[in-house]
C-alpha cells in the first residue's frame, strides 16, 4: 500500500503496514476495526472484557451481543487476557468509552510491549481534569506514540463496508518529519485502509479530539429540538453554529481551526446530528418528546457519551473563558434540570452577534421576548 502525505508535487511514498494489531476492546467499534485491520491482511487480537463474548467469537466469527449482522474475518482472534493479546503487538487501538479510558491505559501499563504506538479512538474530556483522552493515555503509558482516530464512522456501516474515511492523527516529531513513510501516523494509516475505508492523516491531535468530543453534544441538542418538533432549518443552524463552537474551544487550547472542518470534525458532526443510529442524537429526540431521563432507550442504562461530554466540555470551555451556548444549553438540560423549551428560547434570543469574528458586533434582539412563545407552543 502507498501513502500520499507529502508536500505538493511529490510522489507518493510506500508505508510499511504493521503486522500485529491489538484491538482493545469488542463493542461494537472495536469489533468494527479489528474487522477492517484483518480486511487489510492483518494479524489481529482483540480483547473482551467478557470470556463467553471471546469464546463466541473465536468459535462462530460473530459478535451477536454489539454486531449481529457481521461475519467477522478469520484473522481476528479475541480473548480476555490482556497479557495473551499484546504479547507480539506492534500497534494497538484502545476502543473503551471514555470515562474509562484512564482505567483501561493502567491496565496496560505491565503487558504493553515498550515503545508501541497506541491509537485511541474514544472520544471525550476527562472530567476532573479537563484531559483529552490522548493526554491521559500518554500520561499513564510515557514513552509510546499516541494517536487518535476519529470521523463519521457508525461501526455497522464501517464493518458491512460501506465506504467510510477518518482522520488518524498523530504529534510529528522532527523524525516523523524526515521520514515520514516510516511514523507510526503513517504505518499506522496503511495498517487500517481498505478498499471501503480510507484514512487521512493530521498532525493536530487537539483539533481531531475536540472534534470528536463536541460533536455528540451538539447531536444532543439536534435530537432535543427535532423531538419538540422542530425541522431541518433549525438543525442545519445547530450544526452550523454547533461547528462554530468547535472552532473556538479547538483554537483555544492550541489546535487548529481548519481541523474542524475535516473529517473529525464538520463530517462526524454532520453524521452524528443526523441519524437515529447516534445514541446521542436519539437521546435528544426522546427528552426533547417529553420523556424523562430515566425512561429514555425502554429505561435501559444506556452509555451517551455526549451526555458526560455536556458537562466536561462546558468546564474546560469556562476555564478557557470559551463562549460555548448551545453546549451551554445541553448541559443545562442534562445536568441542571433546566426545561428543554426555556433553555433553548434563551438561546434563540440572546443578542445578535456577527458571523465573522473579525466585524466584533453585538446588537440586541428585537424579538427577545416573542421567541419564548414559539418553543413553548412547539414543546406542549
Amino acid at each position: 500500500m502507498k501513502i500520499d502525505r507529502l508536500p505538493s508535487g511529490s510522489l507518493p511514498r510506500p508505508a510499511r503496514p504493521f503486522q500485529r494489531l491489538t484491538v482493545i476492546g469488542s463493542g461494537a467499534y472495536g469489533t468494527a476495526l479489528a474487522h477492517i485491520a484483518a480486511q487489510a491482511d492483518t494479524q489481529v487480537s482483540l480483547w473482551s472484557r467478557r470470556a463467553e463474548l471471546a469464546d463466541e467469537i473465536n468459535a462462530t466469527s460473530r459478535n451477536s451481543s454489539y454486531l449481529p449482522h457481521v461475519e467477522i474475518s478469520p484473522s481476528v482472534t479475541a480473548s480476555d487476557n490482556l497479557k495473551t493479546v499484546l504479547q507480539d503487538a506492534e500497534a494497538t487501538l484502545l476502543v473503551v468509552p471514555s470515562k474509562v479510558i484512564r482505567q483501561a491505559a493502567e491496565a496496560l501499563r505491565t503487558t504493553i510491549p515498550a515503545g508501541v504506538p497506541i491509537v485511541v479512538c474514544a472520544k471525550g474530556i476527562e472530567a476532573e481534569t479537563g484531559m483529552l483522552m490522548s493526554q491521559i493515555v500518554e500520561e499513564e503509558l510515557p514513552g509510546h506514540p499516541v494517536g487518535a482516530l476519529s470521523g463519521p464512522t457508525f461501526a455497522s456501516e464501517l464493518a458491512a463496508g460501506h465506504p467510510s474515511a477518518a482522520t488518524l492523527a498523530f504529534s510529528f516529531d522532527q523524525s516523523d518529519r524526515l521520514d515520514p513513510e516510516n511514523s507510526a501516523a503513517a504505518r499506522m494509516a496503511v495498517t487500517l485502509t481498505t478498499p471501503a475505508f480510507r484514512t487521512y492523516l493530521s498532525d493536530d491531535l487537539i483539533g481531531v479530539e475536540i472534534g470528536g468530543a463536541v460533536k455528540n453534544v451538539i447531536a444532543i441538542a439536534c435530537g432535543m429540538m427535532r423531538g419538540a418538533g422542530f425541522a431541518e432549518n433549525t438543525r442545519a443552524a445547530l450544526i452550523t453554529r454547533g461547528l462554530d463552537e468547535m472552532k473556538a474551544l479547538a483554537e483555544a487550547l492550541g489546535g487548529r481551526r481548519e481541523t474542524v472542518t475535516g473529517l473529525s470534525g464538520i463530517g462526524d458532526l454532520t453524521l452524528t446530528c443526523s441519524s437515529t443510529t447516534s445514541r446521542n442524537m436519539s437521546l435528544g429526540m426522546q427528552l426533547g418528546s417529553g420523556l424523562d431521563r430515566e425512561a429514555c432507550f425502554d429505561g435501559k442504562p444506556i452509555v451517551v457519551e455526549g451526555e458526560a461530554n455536556a458537562k466536561s466540555v462546558t468546564d474546560l470551555a469556562r476555564k478557557l473563558a470559551v463562549p460555548m451556548p448551545i453546549c451551554e444549553a445541553v448541559r443545562a438540560i442534562l445536568h441542571d434540570g433546566q426545561p428543554i423549551a426555556t433553555t433553548f428560547a434563551r438561546f434563540w434570543s440572546e443578542p445578535i452577534e456577527s458571523e465573522p469574528r473579525a466585524m466584533s458586533l453585538t446588537v440586541e434582539h428585537p424579538a427577545q421576548f416573542a421567541t419564548s412563545s414559539i418553543f413553548k407552543e412547539i414543546a406542549t
